[in-house]
């Protein structure tokens, strides 16, 4: 059954931005979406999938390598033997929620060691998401330990799996993209920082807006397959507009008064370290790329400042407004 198409999904443009973005450039660091429950979160990222463009991939190597430049860290493609490359869709992998560390990280195959008398690894979801997409639903409610070794490997972009005595590495490299409601629960602010980009979804007010969403979905559930197909069109117009904004991507320069802006807001917000620019500059020359312009200018810093600064602001109790409302104001007074 084809996923509900993401041309389809009405309203949540921070949501729909914010995770084209992660596409065009992976470098930003992933996307957070959080919102109240029933407003598109995963059902956005799941009908990501549809739109990312094929890549190449060493055959039968379960770390998805490049075939040009594969990791030095792949114990498949480190062997020095001839690679074939094939061409498949860029992976968009679901951590669920209950799963285990073994799970996530690979694990001794113990069936090789019983039958063949060999140490083996068996790789994770780490290793299946490498170069694509890695999706947590409810990431608030993820436990401790994952949240830990998940900010490992993201710093890194390496997994290392001792097990039995037996020691692998091996490349993962992925953008991150959870979803939670915050009423369910807090983000450790360790993992919190980790994303480039925060979404805050919020229930649409407009009634036209939710009779059209109520008339989408029933249509979808009766039948899929038709839905999808009067969305093809659409569907098949993102799809090219993001592979030539990721081509284009590259050649998109930042212009001074963007990396000025970015910057000044970062200081006015009391954003600690450097992450907060370099997420911002990064959306905003992968928004360029999307609008097709060669250049990143002001403009684009603030179409983005808040989904790359509100999650970084320190939290203040006196402080009435939410985070993504203080970042506008702070960026009006910034462009005054």
């Amino acid at each position: 059954m084809p996923n509900f198409p993401f041309t389809a999904i009405v309203g949540q443009e921070d949501l729909k931005t914010s995770v084209l973005l992660a596409v065009i450039d992976p470098a930003i660091g992933g996307v957070l979406v959080t919102g109240h429950r029933g407003t598109a979160k995963s059902t956005a990222v799941r009908a990501l999938a549809e739109l990312l463009p094929e890549m190449k991939v060493v055959a039968g190597c379960p770390y998805n390598c490049d075939p040009v430049r594969p990791a030095a860290e792949c114990p498949h493609c480190s062997t020095g033997k001839p690679r074939k490359a094939r061409t498949r869709s860029v992976p968009v992998i679901d951590l669920p929620l209950g799963a285990t560390e073994d799970r996530v990280v690979g694990s001794v195959d113990i069936e090789r060691a019983l039958v063949d008398g060999v140490q083996a690894f068996s790789p994770g979801l780490l290793a299946s998401a490498n170069r694509g997409f890695l999706y947590i639903d409810e990431v608030n409610l993820l436990e401790d330990h994952l949240v830990d070794l998940l900010l490992d490997v993201a710093a890194s972009g390496v997994n290392v799996v001792e097990r039995e005595g037996l020691s692998v590495r091996h490349p993962a490299r992925f953008v991150l993209v959870g979803s939670g409601n915050p009423e369910e629960g807090d983000l450790r602010p360790q993992l919190l920082d980790r994303f480039g980009l925060h979404a805050r979804i919020r229930t649409l007010h407009d009634v036209d807006a939710r009779v059209e969403i109520v008339r989408r979905r029933l249509a979808f559930e009766s039948d899929p397959v038709a839905f999808a197909a009067q969305y093809a069109r659409e569907q098949g117009k993102l799809r090219k507009r993001l592979a030539t904004a990721i081509a284009r991507r590259e050649q998109v320069a930042l212009g001074d008064d963007a990396l000025q802006l970015a910057a000044q807001l970062c200081d006015r917000l009391g954003i600690d370290g450097h992450r907060g620019e370099l997420a911002l500059s990064r959306a905003a020359v992968a928004l360029a790329a999307y609008d097709g312009v060669k250049k990143a200018t002001a403009a684009q810093v603030a179409a983005v400042a808040p989904l790359a600064l509100a999650h970084r602001l320190r939290k203040d109790p006196l402080e009435p407004a939410a985070d993504d409302e203080r970042v506008k104001r702070v960026l009006a007074e910034a462009l005054a």
